[in-house]
């Protein structure tokens, strides 16, 4: 049977904070939302705004089946703490070739199993959410998002020295190895800098580069 479409469609196992969290916000996109848990009133909690919710072992591949998971392209393992559960629920799924199965990991050795069964995006949540903070707190950071390689984009104030002039004359990415993507004037929404953009102090700035030059940047004043 085809599979259903994988941007339209999330089967999210495990309704946890973190799973519950996931797919209500799938279901505020517009998403259609499976959600599986083996405890029936987390089951019953949240099935009124689901799409579709069942309970069951989320570990067993032919329980998974009778729902028609092998159907779906994209599925979602939102169980963290019990690691064995974790591992054979990833495991169940990719023995019935759903294509892009993502993963919640508590530690660096659940993620590392969790990529050696074959999940294809693992995610550590607390991890992740902590990085981000000490990022922000260090500076002038209003938001931040990390990339692969050690890559970066920053939602900063400008640093003095922007700040009436045209970002062309700055020679901001010779200096710093930085690049201004964007800027919002008080009251509007981001533009696309140019080398004719001129900086008000007033402003808010988006900035790309790598994650230590993006950290000094926010750090000049």
């Amino acid at each position: 049977m085809a599979k259903k479409p994988s941007s339209d469609v999330v089967v999210v196992l495990g309704l946890g904070r973190f799973g519950k969290s996931l797919a209500l916000e799938l279901m505020a996109q517009g998403a259609e939302v499976l959600g599986i848990d083996s405890d029936e009133a987390v089951v019953q909690r949240v099935s009124d705004r689901l799409t579709h919710a069942a309970v069951a072992d989320t570990t067993d591949e032919e329980a998974l089946r009778q729902l028609s998971v092998h159907e779906y392209d994209r599925a979602v393992v939102g169980i963290g703490s019990d690691l064995e559960a974790s591992l054979l629920t990833a495991s169940a799924l990719i023995n019935l070739s759903v294509g892009n199965v993502w993963a919640k990991a508590i530690s660096n050795a659940h993620a590392k199993i969790l990529t050696q069964i074959g999940v294809s995006h693992v995610v550590r949540p607390e991890h992740d959410m902590g990085k981000r903070v000490a990022h922000l707190v260090r500076g002038r950071m209003m938001d931040y998002i990390e990339f692969d390689d050690g890559f970066a984009m920053v939602k900063t104030t400008p640093a003095r020295f922007l700040v009436g002039h045209r970002l062309g004359d700055t020679a901001v990415r010779a200096k710093y190895k930085v690049t201004v993507v964007a800027v919002k004037r008080p009251g509007e929404g981001f533009t696309y800098a140019t080398a004719d953009t001129v900086i008000a102090e007033d402003d808010m700035v988006i900035v790309s580069g790598q994650v230590r030059d993006t950290e000094r940047f926010s750090e000049l004043t």
